[in-house]
């Protein structure tokens, strides 16, 4: 992980939906290359899904590494090391708000799904959720995936189009095969001739996810209520 020196480490965080201190669960945003931390909060409008506070880091110069996430990882130094550690300090953030990763979805979009699959697996734990649209496990062919830890069922979504030109589609089964592998519970969808882009169809699955979040929530505050009822 990079430290304070990091390019991403001296952006900003933009935040939307409910204070930290109210919200009942979170969404991290991770922007595609060229795009902005700002131009992720309009999905909080397309997902619907009340309760949860929604933080997008911002990348340096609009990019969390340089070059394809197919190219040498050095070669992506020092920004990808940089950048998963802008989503280390948004979790860490988040659990001294008492939100913790079993209440938080990761969704990153194009190079910010790259980023977001490849932190989930690098520090693979139990998550609210992971989404990665349009975006594959960093590295190139042949890069070892030996991650430690487990994903402990973790709800994940992978999605992309087979004729994407900058997401080979054997990449996204690759990245489909070593989350579940982690012990994600993985749905992989390859969209037929679809551009670069975000469909309605992954708006609907990454909602169910934040559904399930709210409603696992939501029983976890019943169950709390009733076993108090039954001790008194």
């Amino acid at each position: 992980m990079a430290d304070a020196r990091g390019p991403h480490q001296r952006q900003p965080v933009v935040m939307g939906g409910e204070p930290l201190a109210q919200a009942s669960g979170a969404v991290v945003l991770v922007h595609g290359r060229g795009a902005t931390a700002e131009s992720m909060l309009p999905l909080a409008a397309e997902l619907e899904v009340p309760g949860f506070a929604w933080l997008a880091p911002q990348a340096a110069n609009g990019a969390w590494y340089p070059h394809s996430f197919l190219a040498p990882l050095a070669s992506n130094e020092p920004g990808l090391s940089s950048g998963l550690a802008a989503i280390a300090d948004v979790l860490r953030r988040l659990e001294e708000a008492d939100i913790g990763s079993d209440r938080t979805l990761l969704l990153g979009f194009s190079q910010g799904a790259c980023l977001t699959l490849e932190y989930g697996a690098r520090n693979a734990r139990r998550y609210g959720g992971l989404a990665g649209l349009s975006g594959g496990l960093i590295g190139p062919p042949g890069t070892p995936r030996a991650y430690a830890a487990s994903l402990a069922r973790t709800p994940v979504f992978v999605g992309c189009s087979d004729v994407d030109p900058h997401i080979p589609a054997e990449r996204v089964r690759e990245s489909a095969r070593v989350l579940r592998d982690l012990g994600g519970e993985v749905t992989e969808r390859l969209y037929p001739g679809m551009p670069h882009t975000v469909n309605a169809d992954e708006i609907r699955v990454v909602r169910g996810m934040l559904e399930a979040i709210a409603h696992g929530l939501r029983s976890s505050s019943t169950d709390s209520v009733t076993g108090r009822v039954a001790k008194t």
